[in-house]
């Protein structure tokens, strides 16, 4: 009779893990398009999920939280079990209120108090805060099953003890300049949320893989030098959308990515350099991104096969010159359509398999060093 009950719980604790749990060897990663903002799912082999930001403010909220859906239900998830929040603006927080309509999110992570208050987000934060909320800072854990999650940065501070196999000198800080402005807006360079994001290094098996949400220029020079605290990783998605305001050769060069993700819009991110930074990086293999980019041209993008979408009512062909930034210039033109798309699935040997769901074109990398 024993034997028959202890048999019976067996059968009803595994009928309870989720189906993905029973059979799932990979760590499944989407990076979703929200047009130029941020949402990537992470959903380990035992069932558990992360997703780190939630897309864009409305209007673009219901059209996000329906892209980040596809990507949930493809998973095969009933709930969100960790949302990180890299920082508070419009393009990273700005969907949650929609998507918490949508899915059951356990529990959110963030860096602490917004220094950037603006009265479209103060009401996002409000509902944050009436669930369960952690605040983090360097060198803490988010508990996955069969992952080791580091938070790097957060809160404007960076990482000092470095990672396991990390804390060599980083060679690529003597040539350092620090940007005064932001080559981008013009605004001072370390202003606002972008330096206080959430930055993660995500360790599952072999395989590494980092993200560093907006942080700056300068804020990379703090996490990076004297020692490279990261070490080497299979997987960067980029800094910032791919803006060159990030994403400085101390960074991208230094931890050696064998694949590049950018999440980028078309106009936004993607120019030459940030490119010249990226194409140019030791022991790259391949740069995909979310969207062609007007701002990189032919000149300087990826095969199109690397690239995830277009625009609803784009040309047969880009032009060869990037288009250079025009804060006069018209609205970039609208994708509201289908939207896809990038899928890596790694596995604990450290290969994986980056698909791009527009065309099914699929490519495998073999074990890193």
């Amino acid at each position: 009779m024993r034997r028959v009950i202890v048999f019976f719980l067996a059968v009803v604790c595994c009928a309870m893990l989720p189906a993905r749990a029973q059979t799932a060897t990979t760590l499944d990663i989407y990076v979703i398009d929200v047009e130029g903002g941020n949402a990537q799912l992470y959903v380990s082999p035992s069932g558990e999920s992360v997703l780190i930001d939630s897309g864009n403010l409305a209007p673009g909220a219901v059209r996000d939280a329906d892209r980040i859906m596809a990507a949930v239900h493809d998973a095969g998830l009933k709930q969100i079990d960790y949302l990180i929040t890299t920082h508070y603006h419009g393009d990273h927080v700005g969907g949650l209120p929609e998507l918490a309509t949508r899915i059951h999110i356990a529990n959110f992570v963030n860096h602490g108090p917004n220094t950037q208050p603006d009265p479209r987000i103060d009401p996002i934060l409000a509902l944050n805060a009436e669930t369960k909320r952690t605040v983090v800072k360097p060198g803490d854990k988010i508990p996955v099953a069969g992952l080791n999650w580091t938070i790097v940065t957060a809160g404007g501070a960076t990482l000092k003890t470095p990672l396991p196999g990390a804390g060599a000198v980083n060679p690529y800080c003597a040539r350092f300049q620090r940007q005064a402005l932001n080559p981008v807006s013009g605004q001072p360079a370390d202003a606002g949320e972008d330096p206080q994001s959430v930055g993660s290094q995500i360790t599952f098996g072999k395989f590494r893989a980092l993200y560093l949400g907006d942080l700056t220029w300068n804020k990379e020079f703090d996490l990076m030098c004297p020692v490279n605290p990261i070490g080497a990783v299979d997987l960067l998605v980029a800094s910032r959308h791919g803006l060159s305001s990030s994403n400085s050769e101390l960074l991208v060069h230094a931890v050696r990515p064998r694949v590049i993700v950018i999440n980028n819009g078309i106009r936004k991110g993607g120019q030459p350099e940030a490119m010249k930074i990226f194409l140019s990086s030791p022991g790259l293999e391949d740069l995909w991104q979310l969207h062609f980019s007007q701002l990189s041209g032919q000149e300087y993008t990826t095969p199109g096969i690397f690239v995830a979408n277009g625009w609803d009512d784009q040309a047969t062909s880009m032009a060869v010159e990037p288009m250079k930034p025009d804060p006069q210039a018209a609205p970039a033109p609208p994708h509201n359509g289908t939207a896809y798309y990038l899928k890596i699935a790694a596995r604990q040997d450290g290969t994986f398999t980056v698909t791009n769901s527009r065309n099914g074109f699929s490519k495998t990398y073999s074990r890193g060093d």
